[in-house]
């Protein structure tokens, strides 16, 4: 470690392994590249993100140095790779000089929510006459790529991170800990990238065949490809204006389902792989998440069939010819999309009343499976939030009693108790600063936002969940705000993803002092 001036922290070592990151990662831009010469569209913004990534990587590596990551060094090199690698991904957008970004605070607000999943956009037009097939295809793919973690993709591929890869994983999987599924983290980190990489072929597959079958008409091989990288990562990007509603009730259905995968551990899917399917069947997290989205489901189901959900609605409308199956296709649609931070939408609900926008707004704060693309807070924290309420209330009455908290057949350890406590603090403290200030801002700036609304941009940046209600709904777009707010909602993004204290950290005196 780097001992001059005091500073502990051996930050030349993290800049060479990030050179090293943007190197790999230039392979990334040739899949636009090649869909931007099929189309006949102008290779130029990928041929530029190519040089920029493979020199500015080159750069990286030669001031770095040839020391192994520590403890410290682990989170320094997650919080930069993915701050540099949102900001490089902005070329695109940049070089092609389309629509609104052009303008370098929305191609990087554009790109943040990318590569970290969010799914918020500040696109004013989404349509091939203002943006290019092979850029909105790039827009998808940062969210492809952001899904599994550019870290873990990079441990699968880089050998130097076989070492203190699980730290660095850790630090940027979203939920308690990584599980080790094999001996090597190098071959649990290219596991989890293959299950993730067939679970979007598979999704490719079926979203095509439904359109080719007839069940999708608009449903063409770019659309199911497309759709495909945004539904496993929990993305939500779409090269459709109206999301998800400019399809068939055939294909949002199949979306729901690999939505529930998405949010999904992965590592569940491993094992029932690897015949135990009884670890995914029997373990309470996942319980728990089809619970919660049951829950949800059927509050939205009962409020649309009734009609008490809608701001209008025709008369005795569960009389309608397909109510039934309408009202339960977009109360489960949406019930998946906010739950797992997915960000589709099946239809406006901003046309829905607030007892039904309210429910998912609350539904914002759940979030998927730990080990899943899924961001928010995800289940199994509020699990073990209600077990922990359930013990204090037993040794309340019976303070002789020792009652651990158990995941499944797991005993949590206590510190990792007082760290869900302590995130969840975090994560509401920041969420509520943010409300404010953001709140605030519109005021200053003349942004007609409501209470209700300035809530859910905060929700849906931080939680990285993608359309919020009101004027940042899934028909709209976050484009109104101000340029220091849309930075502020990108830090927000940024520290979201990394699960805030990853982040954090960084910026306290005693991270860069012994």
């Amino acid at each position: 470690m780097s001992m001059r001036s005091g500073v502990y922290v051996d930050y030349k070592a993290t800049l060479r392994l990030l050179g090293r990151v943007l190197k790999y990662l230039a392979v990334t831009p040739l899949f636009p590249l090649v869909a931007a010469l099929y189309y006949r569209e102008s290779p130029v913004p990928f041929l530029v993100t190519i040089a920029a990534m493979v020199v500015l990587g080159a750069g990286l590596e030669r001031l770095g140095s040839d020391r192994e990551l520590g403890s410290r060094e682990g989170f320094l090199f997650v919080a930069l790779t993915w701050l540099a690698v949102p900001i490089v991904g902005t070329i695109p957008y940049l070089v092609a000089g389309d629509g609104t970004i052009a303008h370098p605070v929305n191609a990087l607000f554009e790109s943040m929510s990318g590569f970290t999943t969010t799914g918020s956009t500040v696109l004013g037009d989404i349509s091939f006459e203002t943006h290019s097939r092979s850029v909105l295809l790039w827009r998808q793919l940062t969210q492809w790529l952001g899904g599994m973690g550019i870290i873990v993709l990079m441990v699968a591929i880089l050998p130097e991170l076989s070492v203190g890869g699980a730290q660095v994983i850790k630090e940027e999987a979203p939920g308690l800990s990584l599980e080790k599924l094999t001996p090597r983290i190098q071959d649990t980190a290219r596991a989890l990238w293959k299950i993730y990489a067939g679970f979007t072929v598979l999704a490719i597959g079926v979203y095509y065949a439904l359109g080719y079958v007839g069940a999708a008409p608009n449903m063409d091989f770019y659309h199911a490809v497309a759709h495909a990288l945004t539904t496993l990562p929990t993305g939500g990007f779409s090269p459709e204006a109206r999301s998800a509603e400019a399809f068939s009730a055939a294909i949002q259905w199949a979306m729901i389902a690999f939505m529930i995968v998405a949010g999904t551990n992965f590592a569940l899917f491993w094992h029932a792989l690897n015949g135990e399917p009884r670890r995914l069947t029997d373990n309470a997290e996942f319980r728990s998440y089809l619970f919660a989205m049951g829950v949800v489901g059927a509050l939205l189901w009962g409020l649309l069939f009734s009609g008490l959900g809608l701001e209008s609605v025709p008369e005795n409308v569960g009389a309608i010819p397909g109510a039934f199956e309408n009202a339960l296709r977009q109360s489960l649609f949406q019930t998946a999309a906010v739950v797992t931070t997915t960000g589709y939408a099946s239809m406006d609900f901003n046309t829905w009343d607030a007892s039904a926008q309210v429910v998912l707004l609350l539904a914002m704060f759940l979030g998927g499976s730990a080990g899943s693309a899924a961001g928010s807070i995800k289940i199994v924290r509020w699990y073990l939030i209600r077990k922990s309420i359930g013990r204090e209330l037993f040794t309340t009455v019976h303070p002789e009693a020792v009652r651990p908290i158990r995941l499944s057949e797991t005993v949590i350890d206590e510190g990792a108790l007082r760290g869900v406590f302590v995130f969840v603090l975090a994560f509401f403290s920041i969420f509520a600063v943010s409300t404010v200030l953001i709140f605030l801002d519109a005021l200053r700036t003349g942004v007609d936002l409501t209470g209700l609304e300035a809530i859910s941009v905060t929700i849906a940046t931080l939680g990285n969940i993608g359309p919020g209600v009101g004027i940042v709904g899934p028909m709209n777009s976050f484009l109104p705000f101000s340029i220091p707010a849309k930075l502020y909602m990108v830090f927000l993004m940024w520290i979201g993803r990394l699960e805030i204290l990853s982040v954090l950290i960084v910026f306290t005196p005693s991270y860069w002092r012994r």
